[in-house]
């Protein structure tokens, strides 16, 4: 009985402990001073990849609002705008068989992104966020694009989830 009680103890001591640390799961909330509906506009793509732009705010739009309390409306309705540029996407060689041959390479997206209250008061703002990925290249240029496609689609994600995470008033 006395090993039962001790038990029921630490156990109790367990549970308070980790409910008392402060341990919360990410997430939730509005952007930004209470940001509760938002408007986003199409990313500006300065970079030569066609669709980029949507890419990147499709991205964003998902993750405002999978990950957050902020409604995404249109821009009559929106109490902040998030705007934005693709400034570039590069891709540099990362392993060769041959001199002439590449096997991998690395794609990089650089953005700007800022968010702007009604009147026009820049919220919060970001320049020359940077992301990068990696992809096989294939010999066939179809499956070479389709790998590019993919590269550039992954950093979109990546580079909204970040953004977004930045932006959280919990953060």
């Amino acid at each position: 009985m006395k090993n039962l009680k001790w038990l029921l103890f630490v156990c109790m001591f367990v549970f308070i402990f980790f409910a008392s640390c402060g341990y919360h799961f990410e997430g939730g909330g509005y952007i930004k001073n209470n940001v509760t509906r938002v408007a986003v506009e199409v990313l500006k793509n300065k970079s030569s990849e066609t669709g980029a732009g949507i890419s990147f705010t499709n991205a964003l739009i998902r993750e405002i609002i999978q990950k957050t309390d902020t409604k995404v409306v249109d821009e009559h309705s929106a109490t902040a705008v998030l705007k934005g540029t693709i400034k570039a996407i590069t891709f540099e060689s990362l392993s060769r068989s041959t001199t002439e041959s590449v096997i991998e390479r690395r794609v990089s997206a650089t953005v700007d992104l800022k968010l702007t209250s009604k009147d026009g008061e820049v919220i919060w703002s970001v320049k020359d966020f940077t992301s990068h990925e990696e992809y096989n290249v294939s010999e066939d240029k179809i499956t070479d694009e389709s790998n590019k496609r993919q590269a550039v689609d992954k950093i979109a994600i990546r580079t909204a989830e970040k953004l977004i995470s930045k932006m959280l008033i919990n953060f």
